[in-house]
């Protein structure tokens, strides 16, 4: 993929804003270049389906055992695995009044782990479509990573160029995890509700973030990080103004504190929303730990603590200092040049996306999913500098797919 050059009789060649040309040459045409993006993000989805559905068939005629079986099994439930069957619960239900409990008196999981907007969109196109939730759920994960993936191109070719979107929106298109943009499930919402927040932030269009980043506090956990960032960026930006470095209006300056705030106070309502509803104070911290209690067993919920209570129970001190190194690699990685380049948003969204998986995740088979998140980081030109390592990686990612799904289809679910 290359961007097409300008010329008199061609003028629709022209950059458009954010450094993004209008027309890339595309597989030897010029072409749109959001329609390259959706074909190749098209081209990943065919391969995706035809690996889910071989597996599917394999499942069906030698009988395996698989995650969420159906007393019905079709396709659209296969691909809706893992915890989908609770966002049909809420879909056909809503969320319970009361918590379950064990004989124990512990709450077991259920619905209110998760959050409402992505199966409010599911009910909106069942609606619309009369399609049951497990197909509806599928178009709607398919087009909102078709929509993710645009924006994931466009910011990223902001900041390092047309060759770096590619290849970054490539190994989002098609790395080993990359089957959760067509199961029923929030993800594709969430990346594309991510990046665009990211998007207006890098562009300074502060008051445009807020409905974004409110819809993803209301899509999946994480949102949080989104004015965690913005605060940073008002640090930064306001120490570079007092260097004269920086243009800082006092109306940017409100519009990064209002939205941040109001971003702030949606991430943190939903635990408000549970308690009222159920009249348990802590109806959403006990519902989340439930999913802890066959790792590490029953514990109270300490922010900073989940990384090193699984890796001491399992490998003890070796635990502590691989979790330890691992802070010191993602801290690496952040401040390396080619990551910098991408600049000040995008690093200080990264920082801000990782501290909160440190801080509140449990780490398990989920981990690398949750990491999704972070795909601008893979537009880092360092990451990928030489073509022979990028195409490596790139086979290696769909290599890797049909592994990942075994894996998590058949062995041990997210």
């Amino acid at each position: 993929m290359t961007a097409g050059t300008t010329s008199t009789r061609r003028p629709d060649l022209t950059a458009a804003p954010l450094g993004v040309p209008r027309r890339l040459r595309f597989a030897g045409r010029e072409v749109p270049w959001w329609a390259a993006v959706l074909i190749l993000y098209a081209v990943s989805r065919i391969l995706t389906t035809l690996l889910m559905l071989a597996l599917f068939i394999a499942a069906s005629v030698g009988h395996w055992d698989y995650s969420s079986p159906s007393m019905d099994p079709t396709f659209f439930t296969f691909s809706g695995s893992w915890d989908s069957a609770y966002y049909s619960q809420i879909v056909e239900q809503g969320y319970p009044t009361s918590l379950p409990l064990d004989s124990d008196g512990s709450v077991q999981q259920n619905p209110w782990a998760f959050l409402p907007l992505y199966p409010m969109v599911v009910r909106v196109v069942m609606l619309l479509t009369g399609m049951s939730f497990y197909p509806a759920g599928f178009a709607v994960a398919i087009a909102l990573g078709a929509a993710a993936s645009v924006v994931l191109f466009r910011l990223v070719a902001a900041r390092a160029g047309v060759s770096s979107a590619f290849w970054a929106t490539a190994f989002f298109c098609f790395g080993p995890l990359s089957f959760v943009l067509q199961i029923a499930y929030a993800e594709s919402l969430f990346f594309f509700l991510m990046f665009a927040a990211l998007l207006m932030m890098i562009q300074r269009r502060y008051w445009f973030m807020l409905p974004f980043g409110v819809a993803a506090a209301f899509t999946r956990p994480g949102a949080l990080a989104l004015p965690l960032a913005l605060a940073i960026m008002l640090i930064v930006r306001t120490v570079r103004s007092r260097r004269g470095q920086d243009g800082f209006r006092p109306r940017e300056r409100l519009s990064m504190i209002l939205t941040g705030a109001v971003m702030a106070v949606a991430g943190l309502s939903w635990p408000i929303i549970a308690a009222a509803v159920t009249g348990t104070g802590d109806a959403y911290i006990s519902t989340e730990l439930s999913w802890w209690t066959g790792f590490i067993g029953k514990v109270a919920f300490v922010p900073l603590t989940p990384w090193f209570l699984l890796s001491w129970r399992y490998l003890s001190i070796l635990g502590a200092l691989i979790v330890i190194a691992i802070v010191a690699g993602f801290t690496w990685v952040v401040t390396r040049p080619s990551v910098r380049a991408l600049g000040t948003e995008v690093v200080a969204y990264a920082v801000s996306y990782g501290l909160y998986l440190f801080a509140v995740f449990l780490p398990q088979q989920s981990t690398f999913r949750l990491l999704l998140p972070l795909a601008p980081l893979a537009g880092a030109r360092g990451i990928g500098r030489h073509r022979r390592v990028r195409k490596a990686a790139f086979i290696a990612c769909i290599a890797l797919q049909p592994v990942c799904i075994v894996l998590l289809w058949f062995i041990g679910y997210p």
